[in-house]
């Protein structure tokens, strides 16, 4: 068990808040990609590129002329000359070189390696963008996911060929309802149906649904390793992330899972389905912890509470947008939905001894005991009952730190688990206990992960993707053995999550 800090990081005068929310302010354009930016969209230092010009995909129901007439006037010519636009194969694995998806309105991307619209991000980043009154840009935003949803199937893990196959935990509802709050445009609400409810059935169909429980899990349909983490995520020595692993294989024993499923000691080779473990990971957003397992390569075999809980908010988010529509019918099977989820969730998911919402393993019909900050979600969607909300509250000190909510209690190598911590999860956290009404609790923690974001800015002149939550430090590197170790600057929805938490001491 890691231990609590007693002493959180001092807290920001006025004056260094007001400098962050100037600079969040200005970095919302630096992150902002358009037309004029497809270029600089289209570079990406993730995968290999052959010299030459930079592929950007349009999909196949769209008008390549009109789009290629329209990225000409937006862009100068030697610029416009160094992209090549081609229709997307009807099969992805047709796709010879990999390259940007086009969207054809504005978008934010995250900042530093991360150059494309990520799934979940957006969310954290829409919040910010309505906090700072740049309402465009999240309309852009929303309006973005549900193209891709019509013309790419679902809502992508990114904009990249190579994120084809797998999504990331499904805000897209959300942040329809939030952008509804502002404009209370009826007849946009209405458009946002019908991918709405193509992007649910995503999860609620095999090989996302899992009829044993009734309950959703993670999963990537691509097979092999996930090109963008091949060729990036090296270390010093030019080991890759798969390397790395390897040699975690031979060196330490796991008594988590079977491992011979996932590496062939005789062989020294990591089977195929390591790599469908790894791709599913991804699409959790949680890349990589030892949450289900080292390197989280069982995450197939588990429904895992975050999902659950998300997929719960979107029926009753569904709910909403129907009765707002007038169309009570729909309403009632809605909420019906989420009734259920929310026993299932309480069947499988809620572990009474503990007083924690755990994953559970369809294979071993157990829950497997990791304390991770996912398990605050449900007070986040308001499905706890009063005694569970006061049970999680009790275990509030095994996760919380000097700069918050440590992300797990685990320290495993990896970015996704102890001593780290990353602004979606202190976001969650902090507005489920204010929703159960644990006020105190949650201004805490959001005294505490200000203070250290804001420290880090006054230090390094930005925000960071991810933080050391028990030393309230950005330096972040010497200590990550798995995942990329750099931390990113920008950063979307380190800004998002910001701005929320101030609104919320307001």
């Amino acid at each position: 068990m890691v231990t609590v800090q007693p002493q959180a990081c001092p807290y920001p005068t006025a004056d260094r808040i007001q400098a962050v929310r100037k600079y969040i302010k200005k970095t919302w354009q630096t992150l902002r990609r358009t037309h004029s930016h497809i270029l600089e969209a289209a570079q990406d230092i993730k995968v290999e590129h052959t010299p030459g010009r930079w592929v950007v995909y349009v999909p196949v129901r769209e008008d390549l002329g009109q789009i290629e007439k329209a990225l000409q006037a937006a862009m100068p010519v030697e610029e416009f000359d160094q992209i090549q636009l081609e229709v997307l194969p009807v099969r992805i694995s047709q796709v010879k070189e990999h390259g940007l998806l086009y969207l054809p309105g504005d978008y934010v991307v995250p900042g530093g390696r991360f150059n494309e619209m990520y799934g979940w991000d957006s969310y954290f980043i829409q919040l910010g963008l309505l906090r700072d009154g740049e309402y465009a840009l999240a309309q852009s935003l929303v309006d973005q996911l549900l193209y891709q949803v019509k013309h790419y199937g679902t809502v992508l893990n990114a904009n990249r060929t190579y994120f084809f196959n797998r999504s990331q935990p499904p805000f897209l509802s959300r942040m329809v309802l939030e952008m509804y709050g502002h404009t209370r445009d009826r007849d946009w609400l209405q458009a946002t149906v019908a991918p709405l409810r193509s992007y649910y059935y995503y999860w609620l169909v095999p090989p996302h649904f899992n009829q044993e429980t009734g309950l959703s899990r993670y999963y990537s349909e691509g097979e092999g390793p996930a090109p963008e983490v091949l060729y990036s995520e090296r270390d010093e020595a030019g080991r890759t992330h798969f390397d790395r692993v390897r040699d975690y294989y031979r060196r330490v024993p796991v008594d988590d899972y079977d491992v011979s499923l996932f590496y062939n000691r005789t062989q020294d080779r990591l089977t195929d389905l390591f790599y469908k473990g790894d791709r599913s990971m991804r699409e959790s957003g949680l890349d990589p912890t030892n949450r289900f397992g080292p390197f989280s390569v069982d995450i197939i075999s588990y429904a895992p509470v975050c999902l659950n809980v998300l997929l719960y908010q979107m029926e009753l988010d569904m709910a909403e947008i129907d009765d707002i529509l007038g169309h009570p019918s729909s309403v009632s099977v809605w909420r019906k939905s989420a009734e259920q989820r929310r026993k299932l969730i309480d069947q499988y998911l809620w572990d009474e001894a503990s007083g924690l919402y755990l994953d559970y393993n369809f294979g071993t019909g157990q829950r497997r005991p990791y304390e991770f900050a996912t398990t605050f979600y449900p007070l986040w969607a308001g499905l706890a009952s009063p005694q569970q909300a006061q049970r999680l509250v009790e275990n509030l000190p095994r996760f919380e730190a000097a700069g918050g909510i440590r992300t797990s209690n685990n320290v495993s190598g990896s970015q996704w688990d102890a001593p780290f911590g990353w602004a979606p999860l202190q976001l969650m956290a902090a507005q489920g206990l204010r929703r159960y009404g644990y006020r105190a609790e949650a201004d805490r923690i959001a005294h505490r992960f200000l203070a250290l974001a804001i420290g880090e800015y006054d230090r390094c002149g930005c925000l960071l993707e991810k933080y050391n939550i028990e030393h309230c430090t950005g330096e972040v590197s010497a200590e990550i053995q798995f995942g990329y170790s750099t931390n990113e600057i920008g950063f979307g929805w380190t800004n998002g999550v910001v701005l929320e938490l101030l609104a919320l001491l307001d």
